[in-house]
């Protein structure tokens, strides 16, 4: 008789926990970032192949009964696929689950708020990387603007502390905006969080990233923050906070100051293909077992065999060109 898998946690080959798992719903998306779809890109997952929120069940309650805390629900868009809300309920509520969270580029939240919160979601990340109208169209490829500052309003009225506002910064963004992005979220009581673009896909390879260190320091200190001693949250943001300790300004650097030695995280494409790296091609197609007829138990050795084999660091500094993929094929 075969043995049953053991129950986490999750440690890959390098003594790394792994107990953060993002989902994405779909790899469609309402805009067009230009560092991170073509305009013209038309290389989307056929439907057919998405898996269907009860498979996505199947396979979350895995992570978590292996010792997965943190879910992250993203995309593409995640708010563009139906029945996002029921998906999440039934995610919050898995013993073990400590924190459930959604990424969105806000364009739908107007009209997914509330039933998020109410769905036992309790974090918000939103993409938003300038409020000048003009360059937020340039960006997206849409006059969108303010839909979005709508969707930050309606979710702030639903309850949800703290929101965090995401926002990629390249070599060419011109300070004056994230001076004025800084403004807006220490005036609305949000989270900035400043992230270096990475080189996935040929439009991502368009951007050089900048060193958002020394622009975060010198940003914290006009604005009277200081230096946390340590991360808040389950991400790899470093942040500064104000003299109460609440964190304000943030940035994610992996490029210039890479954090690969304490990653904690693998992603789950909207297909099922487990994503062990976003710098390298190891894969597990989970979603392919699972519609083969896998076994909860044959799911979950592979799972702990994927886990083993994740890769130690990305190469995308070394070999920029290695990733063809986009970031939304992967899951943000």
């Amino acid at each position: 008789m075969m043995e049953e898998p053991a129950a986490g946690p999750l440690t890959d080959g390098f003594g790394r926990r792994i107990d953060y798992l993002r989902v994405s719903v779909t790899d469609r998306c309402d805009l067009r970032c230009s560092y991170c779809l073509p305009k013209d890109f038309k290389g989307f997952e056929t439907p057919a192949n998405w898996l269907r929120h009860d498979e996505m069940t199947r396979l979350v309650r895995l992570f978590v009964e292996l010792g997965v805390s943190k879910v992250r629900l993203t995309g593409g868009e995640p708010l563009l696929r139906r029945g996002v809300a029921g998906l999440a309920r039934d995610i919050a509520a898995m013993p073990g689950l400590t924190d459930l969270s959604v990424s969105t580029n806000g364009t739908q939240l107007v009209r997914h708020a509330e039933d998020l919160h109410a769905a036992g979601v309790t974090r918000l990340n939103i993409s938003l990387d300038t409020l000048d109208a003009a360059a937020f169209s340039q960006i997206t490829g849409r006059d969108c603007l303010d839909a979005v500052l709508a969707g930050l309003d309606a979710a702030r009225q639903a309850g949800f502390s703290p929101i965090k506002l995401n926002s990629v910064v390249h070599a060419a963004t011109p300070e004056a905006d994230v001076r004025r992005l800084l403004d807006y979220a220490v005036e609305q009581g949000f989270v900035l969080r400043l992230i270096e673009p990475m080189p996935m896909g040929e439009c991502g390879r368009g951007f050089a990233h900048t060193d958002l260190n020394a622009l975060g320091a010198r940003l914290a200190a006009d604005a009277g923050l200081v230096s946390a001693l340590a991360g808040s949250g389950s991400g790899p943001a470093r942040y500064w906070t104000t003299g109460q300790g609440t964190p304000v300004l943030g940035v994610i650097t992996p490029m210039s100051r890479h954090f690969c030695a304490t990653c904690n995280r693998v992603r789950l494409g909207v297909d099922g293909t487990l994503y062990l790296c976003l710098g390298q091609e190891d894969q597990v197609p989970l979603g392919r077992l699972l519609r083969d007829g896998a076994s909860d138990a044959e799911l979950t050795r592979a799972i702990l065999a994927g886990i083993a084999a994740k890769p130690e660091r990305h190469d995308f500094v070394s070999r920029p060109e290695r990733i063809v993929r986009f970031m939304a094929q992967t899951g943000g």
